[in-house]
């Protein structure tokens, strides 16, 4: 009976040994810290982190739960892991393009934020400063409660974001920025050497773009070049007069704009003006509509143009007549459309450039 009893009790822990090993395993069972992913995009670097989410439920985090002074995962289970596409800085020091262990150090006032070329370990307990990629240090502040962790994009900017881990009362802030020259221009280039080198947009664009942000214009103005010799347009005519004007070569810049006013159509050179007043460049925009209501007088574009001069000047009265004659000759229910709400903006006496 000894013997059988013994024998029950040794089956019944090695089916639960069995279980335990196994089952938990395979199976598909909730988290208590349940997993999260966010990203974000700035410029065309995104910026993802994966992590678990613990929760308080009542307890004391920051000195017990989470030990002071002491390498913390900054979450919980797997540590948490940062993927960024593209070189970025992170407070002002440089950080390769990767995936990368997120790990940090809390104290009381200042917090270290912890790169680490390992991102598949179990949270913090194998951590080796040996393999950081970068440290850097930030400042925590207060916030209002916040049971569950969670990662948060604030402050988002054109070329940077603050990534921002909330728990408790607590959030710690550090900035990502991403810089055109390491980003953007090192991705057009890889563009341009599949399908876009043949067409004369994408090479447009990319001229463009160096013209708007005032970065490699002199590559800007080879690919403004390369889509004039795909197809010559007034698009691309006026890009390159806009680059040799910012490369202060006015002469030639002057020959490249004279013949694009030759060759452009109504619509193209409204769009150009439009595109101008988009820039803040309001006088020049103004010369643009003077000549389009000069060589294209009694076009829907025509009367556009005069209605903008009329309205800058606060004529508000003249304005609406051009619009309305604009009206009489749209050729789309769209351009009507349009044209209503810029009615309704002069009736009311507010500028249509505004």
């Amino acid at each position: 009976m000894k013997n059988n009893a013994f024998l029950s009790t040794a089956v019944a822990s090695l089916s639960f040994v069995a279980v335990t090993a196994w089952g938990q395993t395979d199976l598909n069972l909730p988290d208590r810290s349940q997993a999260a992913v966010v990203k974000q995009r700035v410029g065309v670097t995104d910026i993802t982190i994966t992590y678990h989410r613990p929760v308080v439920n009542g307890r004391k985090i920051w000195g017990e739960l989470v030990p002071l002074g002491q390498v913390w995962r900054a979450g919980a289970n797997e540590n948490t892991t940062i993927e960024v596409t593209d070189p970025v800085a992170v407070e002002g020091q440089s950080l390769p393009k990767g995936i990368y262990g997120l790990h940090m150090i809390p104290n009381p006032d200042s917090w270290t934020i912890i790169f680490s070329k390992v991102a598949v370990a179990w949270g913090s307990y194998t951590y080796s400063q040996a393999e950081d990629a970068l440290r850097v240090n930030v400042k925590p502040h207060p916030i209002e409660m916040e049971e569950a962790l969670e990662f948060e994009f604030e402050d988002l900017k054109p070329d940077s974001v603050a990534v921002t881990m909330k728990w408790e009362k607590l959030a710690v802030p550090f900035r990502i920025s991403v810089k055109d020259e390491e980003t953007t221009i090192p991705g057009i280039r890889n563009q341009m050497r599949g399908r876009a080198q043949y067409s004369w947009g994408p090479l447009n664009e990319a001229a463009q773009y160096c013209l708007t942000k005032k970065i490699d214009l002199e590559e800007g103005l080879k690919w403004a070049d390369q889509s004039i010799q795909i197809e010559e347009r007034f698009e691309n005519l006026s890009t390159k007069a806009d680059l040799l004007k910012a490369m202060n070569r006015p002469d030639e810049a002057k020959t490249v704009w004279n013949h694009a006013l030759e060759i452009s159509s109504a619509i193209q050179l409204y769009s150009y003006g439009r595109q101008l007043q988009g820039q803040k460049r309001d006088s020049e925009a103004m010369e643009i509509f003077q000549a389009v209501a000069k060589r294209f007088g009694q076009t829907v574009f025509g009367h556009l143009s005069q209605a903008r001069i009329k309205s800058a000047a606060g004529d508000f009265v003249g304005a609406a007549d051009e619009v309305k004659q604009a009206q009489a000759v749209a050729i789309s229910d769209q351009q009507k459309k349009l044209l209503d709400a810029l009615l309704q903006k002069l009736n009311a006496k507010q500028d249509i450039n505004k």
